[in-house]
């Protein structure tokens, strides 16, 4: 090795991968390693993580809640533009890596450290959403990609290095766990490789972990009250609440109604296609229902931009552009049309489906009754004039029409 760091800062989840990572950059570069584990509501204890890092030694560990910080400033954002990539996903996992890249950019500030380490592999997304977010955040740091540089290139190899250095293998890695890849948070999860890795292959039902099969939801709908304020949901039936509060009561909620599940076939940014099997009920249903608030809230012509707009800004996300001038600059364009998007949303979940059964808001409601009634309209609108309307809309058709 000719490049020698002094300090790493390391996005540790506390599992074997990232354990082995760590002992082979201490072994590798002789280096001090910092820890960082970050709390986006995976659904798993993270203060485990802390003992394991400091088991080996590590002696600057950094364990954090950051649920309220991502929902609020990555993933609300994100929603506000309604954002889906290639018509399905929700962009679970693509837009969680923003966050962790700051913070471990600004944990290599605080602590003085010369370069940053994750545990994304060299065939996925992942590290290029790390890599282009940290050179974006701090042009000058080193970034180490260890699954582009070692020679533990099979799961036998990994294994036998944790043996040889002592870390420990936990039962669940010896064959109780999933068979499948999984990456959770307040927003998501997912599920990867495995059978599924055949785009033909059914996944097992007990696969799914946080929503019910919709045969196996209740008989019974379930009627929501979604508040809006500038396009982010601040309530829920009346009650007050955070944006981590929100997601989080809407992912029980859908998940008990089968809601929020895919299986996707989509096209990686480093060229091959991947299959992947997603979870994401609260998500799903902040989705629909902001896009009914803003059928009655938004201009026909800017909700029509925002969704020419939509299909870049997700694969600016996906792509991991959050940190771009480009995402920022149309973030600033999404983020002017929301100010009008107020108001109540009434949705039903039944089995699976979302229905939205009402939308009201009370001053900036675009929806002109006397205008759109079919009733006596007392001239609000005069049907006369469609005619000119329609002839000059015509005239071109019309010409066109008399070459052939």
């Amino acid at each position: 090795m000719t490049t020698q760091y002094k300090k790493v800062v390391l996005a540790y989840s506390g599992g074997l991968d990232t354990s082995i990572i760590l002992k082979w950059l201490q072994e590798q570069y002789r280096c001090e390693v910092v820890t960082f584990t970050a709390d986006i509501g995976q659904g798993e204890e993270v203060e485990p993580a802390r003992a394991k890092a400091q088991a080996m030694g590590i002696k600057e560990i950094y364990v954090e809640d950051l649920t309220e910080e991502f929902v609020r400033d990555f993933v609300y954002p994100m929603l506000r533009a309604n954002t889906i990539y290639e018509g399905e996903y929700l962009l679970g996992t693509s837009i969680a890596r923003p966050l962790i890249a700051k913070r471990l950019v600004e944990i290599a500030r605080e602590t003085g450290a010369d370069a940053v380490a994750h545990g994304a592999t060299g065939k996925g997304n992942d590290q290029v959403r790390f890599e282009l977010g940290a050179y974006a955040l701090n042009p000058g740091i080193k970034v180490i990609a260890p699954w582009r540089i070692w020679d533990l290139t099979s799961r036998e190899k990994l294994m036998q290095y944790a043996e040889q250095h002592g870390i420990p293998i936990e039962a669940k890695r010896k064959g109780a766990a999933s068979p499948y890849s999984m990456d959770a948070n307040l927003l998501h999860i997912s599920y990867e490789g495995g059978e599924l890795e055949d785009p033909w292959f059914e996944p097992d039902p007990t696969m799914w972990r946080w929503t019910v099969a919709p045969k196996q939801a209740p008989d019974k709908a379930e009627t929501l009250e979604l508040e809006f304020s500038k396009g982010d949901v601040i309530a829920i039936n009346g009650e007050s609440m955070t944006p981590a509060k929100v997601l989080r009561a809407l992912n029980t909620i859908g998940g008990r109604h089968g809601i929020g599940r895919a299986d996707i076939v989509e096209n990686r940014y480093v060229g091959m296609k991947s299959r992947g099997c997603y979870e994401t009920p609260g998500g799903t249903i902040l989705h629909k229902a902001h896009r009914a608030m803003e059928s009655l809230t938004l201009d026909r012509e800017l909700a029509h931009l925002k969704d020419d707009l939509m299909p870049r800004y997700a694969s600016l996300i996906y792509n991991g552009y959050w940190w771009s001038p480009e995402r920022k600059a149309m973030q600033t364009l999404i983020d002017e049309t929301q100010h009008h998007v107020n108001g109540v949303v009434r949705l039903k979940l039944y089995k699976g489906n979302i229905s939205i059964t009402g939308r009201r808001s009370e001053t900036d409601s675009l929806f002109d009754t006397s205008i759109a009634t079919f009733e006596e309209d007392a001239g609000a609108y005069n049907q006369k004039d469609a005619e000119g309307f329609i002839r000059l809309l015509a005239l071109r058709l019309r010409i066109h029409g008399k070459r052939k």
